[in-house]
């Protein structure tokens, strides 16, 4: 669309708010599109790409504002404007001082900047994934998580197979693809309208990224079974499930948040299953889940995290998020997963996931949990996945990397209730002495 001077105004104003951090980017960007109700579908979208522009490469923008004249907001704001609309479209509406500086910034090469300021990254963030992967792989990392993430949908088998939905959205005009790993998976080509579609709204697909999904499909849940999610949100996970288990057995959606469950109803109303319970509880100690110890076949738990797997959807988190904000998490990664363990009936299953990319919340919380709980062992996500059919090899783990998968960052731990060791024998009692 065609750039409307007044939108440098407001791209500063919401940045400005934006920028200090005070709570999500997103909720900050849909009260200000509240507070100007006059703004169009088109202007509301070239004001929050700019904004998020500037989010996912804040480091990179600021580095390059330095050279620039006026208040740090505006000239960031300029440069996601830039980003997102073009020089070109930018030059009526600025100054010559500013378009010069505009055009100079443009001829700049990226790979001339310092490697740490390209990657955008927290030094806490970069130094943690740097454990991981190699400087170039890491590179390669960051960089993918400068880029929004595509849209991915969920086909729903219970009301159409994913051939059906893809023809469906061609003739709504939608370019849509299967996705490479996720069977029920469908990636859409940029951000289309799609909610007011027949499709949508009679429940044949939903929103769920394809990490998502696969951490479903790592369930592997089966007819008749009973099925906790122990932390549902709003639901993305448990739909999923409940289709996989084509609406039989018994599946029960556990959470904290009366909100997100109220969120949930609508979309479970869509989807065609009758076997979801929505349970809401007070905390992870709650006495409806002692109800159900031990007689569980298989639960997940999608924990609580940084959500740094998240970046390329929400990035502002890079920079809300912080060592101190990890370490109180983590201790209540493990005490969810703990309560959550005594659900599983022998032979059960339990899955712990988060979308986070960060080791404390990920391998160290899993190998707590099985230091302090010997009837549970590890069965690698890669045999797993075998069995599902889906051609995907990451390890012990699921680890799934947006430079490598083109997912969301997810890692997801599958775990085996084994009978408990035999107890040793009571011994035999002595005789009284003479």
């Amino acid at each position: 669309m065609r750039l409307h001077g007044f939108l440098i105004g407001q791209t500063e104003t919401l940045l400005a708010d934006v920028l200090r951090f005070s709570g999500p980017a997103d909720a900050a960007t849909s009260r200000f599109f509240r507070a100007h109700p006059k703004l169009g579908h088109g202007e509301r979208g070239v004001i929050a790409k700019a904004v998020f522009a500037v989010l996912r490469r804040k480091m990179e923008f600021s580095h390059l504002a330095e050279s620039g004249s006026g208040n740090q907001a505006r000239r960031l704001g300029l440069l996601g404007l830039m980003q997102t609309a073009g020089l070109t479209a930018l030059k009526p509406h600025v100054s010559a001082d500013e378009y010069q500086w505009l055009a100079q910034i443009s001829k700049i090469d990226p790979a001339s900047l310092p490697v740490r300021v390209r990657t955008n990254l927290p030094q806490w963030i970069y130094d943690a994934l740097g454990k991981r992967f190699e400087p170039e792989e890491l590179a390669k990392l960051a960089a993918a998580l400068n880029y929004p993430a595509p849209l991915d949908l969920r086909s729903n088998p219970m009301k159409a197979p994913r051939e059906a939905v893809l023809k469906a959205l061609a003739e709504a005009g939608i370019d849509a693809g299967e996705m490479p790993f996720a069977p029920f998976g469908v990636r859409v080509e940029g951000k289309p309208a799609f909610t007011r579609l027949a499709p949508f709204q009679e429940g044949w697909i939903e929103v769920q990224d394809e990490g998502s999904q696969l951490l479903c499909s790592l369930m592997a849940p089966r007819r008749g079974e009973m099925i906790v999610d122990f932390c549902a949100g709003a639901g993305g996970k448990t739909l999923a499930l409940g289709a996989m288990m084509r609406s039989t057995g018994r599946l029960y959606a556990f959470d904290v948040s009366d909100r997100r469950l109220a969120k949930l109803k609508p979309r479970l109303a869509r989807s065609g299953l009758s076997n979801v319970n929505l349970v809401l509880i007070d905390s992870e100690q709650d006495a409806k889940i002692k109800r159900l110890a031990g007689k569980i076949d298989r639960v997940l738990v999608d924990a609580p995290c940084s959500g740094l797997g998240t970046l390329r959807r929400n990035p502002d988190l890079k920079w809300r998020q912080s060592p101190q904000s990890v370490a109180e998490l983590t201790p209540k990664q493990l005490s969810i997963l703990t309560s959550a363990a005594r659900l599983v009936k022998t032979g059960g299953r339990l899955v712990y996931a988060t979308c986070s990319m960060l080791e404390a919340e990920n391998e160290a919380v899993v190998k707590a949990f099985l230091e302090t709980h010997p009837n549970f062992r590890v069965v690698p996500a890669r045999n797993v996945l075998v069995e599902q059919r889906i051609d995907l090899d990451t390890g012990e783990f699921l680890s799934l990397w947006p430079h490598q998968h083109g997912t969301d960052g997810f890692f997801a731990a599958v775990l085996e209730r084994v009978p408990d060791a035999a107890k040793p024998p009571p011994k035999a009692a002595e005789e009284p002495a003479a």
